[in-house]
């Protein structure tokens, strides 16, 4: 276990997680600029997903499932509006 795993609170741990993932979505999302709205729902929904999936289950392989199911949902979901 890491040095600041073993001395840090709960909460601060919780609380650096949170700001990695906000960290993360704001440097996946600067890179849309150039893409198309179905192609931006899409990484939108699969970085949500990853992000949902490593909280819920705790595991890479839950956030890897998880980007999996937010691609695919953010994708259907930009076909029904019509983008």
């Amino acid at each position: 276990m890491s040095h600041f795993a073993m001395t840090c609170s709960p909460g601060a741990r919780w609380r650096l997680s949170l700001l990695c993932a906000v960290a993360a979505a704001t440097l996946a999302l600067s890179g849309c600029a150039g893409m198309s709205a179905r192609e931006t729902s899409t990484v939108v929904g699969a970085t949500a997903g990853a992000v949902v999936g490593g909280v819920v289950t705790g595991t890479t392989a839950g956030a890897a499932v998880g980007a999996a199911a937010g691609g695919v949902i953010g994708n259907e979901v930009s076909k029904k509006r019509g983008r």
